[in-house]
């Protein structure tokens, strides 16, 4: 694909991502990202066939993503303790979007799974790249043995301050809990 091909197909993800995150995928149109990306419904179809072509190439996105940042993270922050506080500090950087919406990544694997579509094990790739990750900085401040279930715990602590911050949409409460994450991973 050229150039601007590929530039096109990229702003139809990013456009598919966020009303994704914002309105659901199932509440998405293929309509509603051809507009909102501005490219006329013909042109559209030679992209992506499907509204679950779109959502394959945004989960792949998302995970590379991810993947990036945390590569980024061990680069740029020498010590594991403050990547893990790096990670908790995801929540009080988009409190604003977690109280209206939710954690991106939590009501994306929610939804598919409610929706048992086919892309929902793909999804969990999302959850699968931190949880290891969060293992391996855990591993590094010598907790060998119960560095997955920590992993874990940090990971379903993070989204349950996430869902409850969504529910009650209430940032002082995502604020104060990310806090105290903070201090659960200084006492580690």
């Amino acid at each position: 694909m050229k150039e601007k091909g590929q530039l096109i197909r990229q702003r139809i993800v990013e456009t598919a991502d966020e009303l994704f995150y914002r309105q659901g995928y199932n509440h998405t149109s293929f309509s509603d990202i051809a507009d909102a990306a501005g490219i006329a419904r013909g042109n559209f179809y030679y992209y992506f066939k499907s509204k679950d072509d779109i959502l394959a190439a945004v989960i792949r996105e998302r995970v590379e993503s991810i993947r990036d940042m945390l590569v980024n993270w061990d680069a740029e922050i020498p010590e594991p303790r403050n990547r893990l506080k790096r990670y908790a500090a995801i929540l009080t950087n988009m409190q604003g979007d977690i109280a209206q919406y939710g954690c991106p990544v939590g009501s994306l694997c929610t939804e598919l799974s409610k929706l048992e579509h086919m892309h929902y094990e793909h999804a969990t790739e999302m959850f699968a790249v931190f949880r290891g990750w969060l293992a391996t900085q855990i591993r590094q401040l010598g907790h060998d043995e119960d560095a997955d279930v920590l992993a874990l715990h940090l990971l379903s602590r993070a989204q349950g301050i996430t869902t409850m911050a969504n529910a009650f949409r209430d940032s002082e409460f995502l604020k104060r809990e990310a806090h105290e994450l903070e201090k659960w991973i200084d006492a580690l």
